[in-house]
């Protein structure tokens, strides 16, 4: 039987760490049933659009999810316009998040959930910094006709 000794286990967890932190540069777990496992925390959001402030990165692939999508959006006191083709959900992980839509504004906290139907006309804002997960169907929705 052969000795476990330090470089062996180096090697595992350098396996285990390689498995663990895909492309994206963030945690990713996947179980061999397709279950998947993203520690948010660790993603780190890209800029999006021409609006400063604004920041995100999807954190599933199609190949992954084909069918929804989600990600992980930052805003930093901004407002920005959006038109729904698709429909999403918003989970606020941190800050506060507001939808404006026909005048009205609707507030989510730390662990509330927010539905926006395909074609809504919104605006995402913040008063200081929010962080939040969007999940998104279907996941395609920049192909859909």
């Amino acid at each position: 039987m052969e000795k476990i000794n330090e470089a062996m286990v180096r090697e595992i967890v350098k396996k285990v760490l390689a498995e663990m932190m895909t492309a994206e540069d963030f945690v990713k777990e996947k179980d061999a049933s397709g279950i998947l496992k993203v520690k948010t925390d660790t993603v780190r959001c890209e800029p999006f659009s021409d609006t400063p402030g604004v920041y995100l990165k999807d954190i599933v692939s199609l190949e992954e999810a084909p069918r929804m999508g989600a990600g992980i959006m930052e805003l930093d006191r901004t407002s920005f316009e959006w038109t729904l083709t698709y429909d999403e959900y918003d989970m606020v992980i941190s800050g506060v998040l507001e939808i404006e839509i026909d005048g009205r504004i609707v507030t989510g906290y730390p662990g509330d959930i927010i539905y926006i139907p395909k074609g809504s006309h919104i605006h995402f804002q913040t008063p200081s910094k929010a962080r939040y997960a969007y999940f998104v169907y279907p996941a395609d929705w920049q192909n859909e006709t």
